[in-house]
């Protein structure tokens, strides 16, 4: 453990565009924040190569570069961008109180604020040919990644609501979306399932599941595999959408900040905050809805905003 605890007005944890914007706004605010970033810096974005739907890219950009040009401008307003990963936390309950954490498992922080940016993850089938063709026509995110599809045939993999959302929002854009579910029947609220069984391009194939992506560098088909009878068959496609859920990454902060069934941090009302004062909450780790790039943005300008006003009324 490190001899000396840096004491520090607000500390961002996550590094997507949530976190970024909130150390935008934060810095401009004179807050002088400090990021960590976690593993992935750049959170999930950095794993799209193309983002074609975020305001002021008219024509499109890389998931990276984007990352690397907000990184840039929180920078330049004077946050401080480490990459390294909070380990433990011990947040106080008190208004005006001193949040604490540790850094890597060595470096104490003290801070007056906390935004948690630390984003969610998308869960995948976990096959090493899935795995390889991410970003090159495997995506979990149709709303993002669709409209390169435009007049392609395409899977979907799931079958809750995500997945029947995927597949109609699909099928506006695809020629045709071929929707793979591992069991007899869908999990999906029966409104969806009916607006899936009427939309004429979709096709469910049920007892099915994904035995390989095919394809070098992009995707080409699946085979899929009938989990009852064995059989394999070959689906020609370009674009895999895993559509299975996510997991916010919030193992951190069970049974210290209030967050629903799933893990996602619930927040009050129309603001950031969480139940714990001057600790606030931005981007997909409280957010199980949209999940863009541009909400969570949205969010991060918030969360320091509120955290601004936070330490305002302290004064």
């Amino acid at each position: 453990m490190s001899d000396t605890i840096e004491k520090i007005k607000c500390l961002i944890i996550g590094s997507g565009p949530a976190g970024y914007t909130a150390a935008i706004y934060a810095a401009r605010a004179d807050m002088k924040p400090i990021m960590y970033t976690g593993m992935q810096m750049g959170g999930q974005l950095t794993t799209t190569t193309e983002v074609d739907n975020f305001p002021g890219y008219a024509q499109g950009t890389d998931g990276t570069a984007m990352m690397e040009d907000l990184k840039i401008q929180a920078e330049r307003f004077g946050t401080e961008v480490r990459f390294g990963l909070v380990t433990k936390v011990d947040l106080s309950k008190e208004v005006g109180g001193i949040h604490k954490v540790i850094v890597d498992e060595t470096k104490e922080i003290e801070a007056e604020t906390i935004i948690i940016s630390t984003g969610a993850t998308a869960k995948y089938l976990g096959i090493e040919s899935e795995q390889r063709l991410i970003g090159g026509g495997v995506s979990a995110c149709a709303t993002c990644d669709g409209f390169f599809y435009k007049g392609q045939d395409v899977v979907v993999v799931g079958a809750g609501d995500t997945a029947a959302e995927e597949a109609t929002y699909l099928s506006n854009i695809c020629s045709k979306v071929t929707i793979l579910v591992r069991k007899d029947f869908m999990r999906a609220s029966k409104a969806m399932q009916h607006r899936v069984n009427k939309t004429k391009n979709i096709e469910v194939l049920y007892n099915t599941e994904i035995d390989e992506v095919l394809g070098a560098n992009v995707v080409e088909g699946v085979r899929a595999i009938n989990n009852q009878t064995k059989e394999t068959t070959e689906i020609p496609v370009t674009g895999v959408f895993i559509a299975i859920g996510h997991k916010p990454n919030s193992d951190l902060f069970k049974g210290v900040l209030d967050m629903d069934e799933t893990g996602y941090l619930i927040t009050k009302g129309k603001s950031t905050k969480t139940n714990l004062p001057g600790v606030f909450a931005a981007g997909d780790i409280q957010d199980k809805e949209y999940r863009q790039a541009v909400t969570a943005a949205g969010t991060g300008c918030m969360a320091a905003l509120d955290a601004e006003r936070y330490l305002g009324a302290l004064e």
